[in-house]
């Protein structure tokens, strides 16, 4: 299964040309995509969208909270800049527009995928993709630990991560 197939975009029209740069771009970047194991792009892709739904939770996905997520998609799937921003794109999409009907599925892929260590590293970027904008919000904080529940991992684990954030909790913040 493709990168795109798993977010939920197939590829439609293929025979029909476009012309232009940019599309053949777009379209060299995604048939890298499609090139990724599937085991590797099912842990990006349900990555990407986690970090999404931190992001979305306070319903305002911030540009900083982007840069943030295509910074941290780079580095942990090893992602070119051009692929890290179509994946966060589309992973925010699908969040933005099916989060409430799919949080819980991603999420439960991801707990399969990812080992402990992964699990713990993801809380960590969750948190900050949330510090982003210089302010972890209780809604983003809520999620976080939400999520962390739903990756089995236990509260010491979520509560040490969470620690090296604490100045940028907006509860502890206000003026």
């Amino acid at each position: 299964m493709s990168i795109l197939k798993f977010l939920g975009f197939e590829k439609k029209n293929e025979g029909r040309r476009q012309e232009g740069s940019d599309i053949e771009t777009l379209r060299k970047i995604i048939s890298e995509l499609d090139q990724l194991e599937p085991e590797r792009a099912r842990y990006i892709a349900s990555f990407a969208y986690l970090l999404s739904r931190v992001a979305h939770s306070d319903l305002d996905i911030s540009d900083e909270e982007v840069s943030e997520m295509e910074r941290i998609v780079r580095q942990i799937g090893g992602l070119p800049e051009e692929q890290a921003v179509i994946v966060v794109q589309m992973a925010k999409t699908r969040e933005t527009l099916f989060g409430s009907t799919e949080n819980y599925l991603v999420t439960r892929e991801f707990e399969r995928l990812a080992n402990r260590e992964q699990k713990l590293a993801l809380i960590e970027c969750l948190f900050a993709v949330s510090a982003a904008d210089d302010s972890i919000s209780t809604v983003e904080d809520n999620e976080i630990r939400q999520i962390a529940t739903e990756l089995h991992l236990d509260h010491e684990a979520y509560i040490s991560t969470k620690a090296a954030f604490k100045d940028h909790l907006a509860v502890l913040n206000k003026k």
